[in-house]
């Protein structure tokens, strides 16, 4: 083999060193934050207000997070989460995966016409009053169902699932017609098993929805019974900003009696994103191709 294409060029060296410089600058930059609001909350509160941390607690304390744990309804809005992250993700992923697999069937003549009544719902909303009142009607304030029924169809990953299912080779289809395969069969028995990769990197586009939404929580529960992990911890946020709160709750004379908004807002971030923080390296792979899946046309 050639010298030349064994040894590299000196622009190429410098473009290396400075690729490499940028990447570890702007890792820096987005890893810095989670690992200061962590010191923070692991920090005296008292000690806190003075500022001056950064990577590293200067009087550890675990008062934030002993006082998150201090009432049971912690882990009832923890379960209510994890339902609806589950019943959410599994109901979300098959209905819309079935319909970007109505939208690719070559033979069915309605499938460019809804395709577009789908698209239109991305760029044209009836507004936040409207979607109430449709909320309402259907029975669904203060119930489970209201965390996932409206999250049925969404025309973003249709697309994407639509632009994966195209790929696939018409021939399968055809051959399961042939034999008597109906299209709900085709789609459970040959399009879902083909398809996983763009099924589980839609999986985590929708986990991560509904384990961050808490609006939904806040207009649709009004009574709290349904509430989840995420409202729990912001009025619990709340109730510490508050000094009525705290004066009426007497804190001020219980062990917590070093705790500070600033330290329990730095917690209740790491409750909430530790859990998306673990579970996102073992799906990164489908996280990342999820976005470029059907791009490129075999």
């Amino acid at each position: 083999m050639n010298s030349s294409f064994q040894k590299k060029s000196l622009g190429s060296k410098i473009f290396d060193i400075a690729n490499v410089g940028f990447m570890l600058l702007f890792s820096v930059l987005m890893i810095y934050p989670f690992l200061n609001l962590l010191a923070l909350s692991l920090n005296d509160g008292a000690d806190a207000a003075r500022g001056g941390i950064f990577l590293w607690p200067r009087m550890f304390s675990f008062d934030a997070y002993s006082f998150m744990l201090h009432e049971n309804k912690l882990f009832s809005g923890f379960g209510i989460s994890i339902l609806r992250v589950l019943v959410g993700t599994t109901t979300c992923v098959m209905a819309t995966g079935l319909l970007a697999y109505l939208s690719t069937i070559r033979h069915f003549s309605g499938r460019r016409l809804m395709r577009l009544l789908f698209l239109m719902t991305m760029y044209i909303s009836g507004g936040l009053i409207p979607t109430y009142m449709l909320i309402v009607k259907l029975g669904l304030i203060n119930s489970f169902h209201v965390y996932w029924i409206p999250s049925l169809l969404n025309a973003y990953y249709m697309l994407i699932m639509a632009s994966y299912m195209q790929n696939l080779p018409e021939s399968l289809f055809e051959s399961a017609r042939i034999d008597g395969a109906n299209e709900l069969g085709i789609y459970f028995r040959i399009v879902i098993p083909i398809s996983l990769p763009v099924f589980a990197s839609i999986a985590v586009f929708s986990s991560v929805g509904h384990w961050n939404s808490w609006f939904d929580v806040v207009l649709y529960n009004s009574n709290g019974h349904w509430d989840t992990l995420q409202v729990y911890l912001r009025k619990l946020l709340l109730e510490v900003e508050s000094f009525e709160e705290i004066k009426n709750q007497q804190i001020a004379q219980s062990k917590f009696r070093t705790l500070s908004p600033v330290t329990l807002r730095a917690a209740v971030t790491m409750v909430v994103t530790l859990p998306i923080v673990f579970i996102y390296p073992f799906l990164q792979k489908y996280f990342v191709g999820g976005i470029t899946l059907g791009a490129v046309k075999g």
